[in-house]
Order: C-alpha cells, then sequence, then structure tokens
C-alpha cells in the first residue's frame, strides 16, 4: 500500500508555497516604495485556495492539439490570474501606490501565517513518520 501525499497533507503544502510566493511579492513592493510609477501588488489567498480546491475536486484538464506545430499548452494556469493590484489609500505625487507601512504589517503578518503553516505541516510528517514507525 503506498502513501499518497497529496491526500495525507491536504491543502498545506499548496499554501506553504502560496505564503512563499506572497512573501516574495510583499517584498518586491517594500524594495520598490521609492521607485517612480510603481504599481503594489498582492496575492489574494481565498482565491487561490478556492482555485486549489477546484482543481482538486475536477482534477487539471488538457487542451486538444489539432495540429502538430500548435505550441504545447504546458502551464496553462499559472496562478498569475490571482496576483491583483493594491488599491492606494492615499494618491502620491510620483504615481507610487506602495506604502511602506502597510507592506511591512502584511509582510510580518504573511510570516506569522508562513510559520503556522510550516508547524501544521511539520506536524503532518511527524505523524506519518509515527504511523510508519508502528508507534
Amino acid at each position: 500500500m503506498s502513501i499518497s501525499f497529496d491526500k495525507a497533507l491536504g491543502i498545506h503544502e499548496q499554501a506553504l508555497g502560496f505564503r512563499a510566493q506572497r512573501a516574495e511579492v510583499l517584498a518586491n513592493n517594500i524594495a520598490n516604495a521609492d521607485t517612480p510609477n510603481y504599481k503594489a501588488r498582492d496575492l489574494d489567498f481565498a482565491s487561490v485556495l478556492a482555485a486549489q480546491s477546484d482543481k482538486n475536486q475536477n482534477g487539471t484538464f488538457a487542451l486538444n492539439k489539432t495540429n502538430s506545430r500548435h505550441i504545447e499548452a504546458q502551464g496553462l494556469s499559472s496562478g498569475d490570474e490571482s496576483l491583483q493590484y493594491r488599491v492606494p489609500m492615499q494618491p502620491s505625487i510620483d504615481q507610487n501606490t506602495v506604502d511602506a507601512q502597510l507592506e511591512q504589517s502584511n509582510y510580518a503578518e504573511n510570516a506569522v501565517n508562513f510559520q503556522a503553516s510550516f508547524t501544521l505541516l511539520n506536524s503532518k510528517f511527524k505523524g506519518l513518520m509515527s504511523a510508519l514507525r508502528g508507534e
């Protein structure tokens, strides 16, 4: 009998990946806080979770090629549709939409959520190891 990590770990693996990706986006926003015309971006966890849940329930889909010269449709759903622009709270002269304090608080919140996801995933692995050992 084989172990299915997708069933054993559930959505927690994708949540950890999402948190890492969001940390990268937020760090990019913070780094560009003084860049003129830079538009702050963020990821919406609810839309990513809904997409992953739908993907797990309905499975993936493939496109049919009707001609041998068609391009392969690999990476069709890249997750970029969940990357959204942030609406600024107050306008800036240089059209930059980054609010450094908001970005830092979002980054700190995301770090706490990342640690929680990591701890939960770690406990899942410990449970699997205990089951394998027969404890």
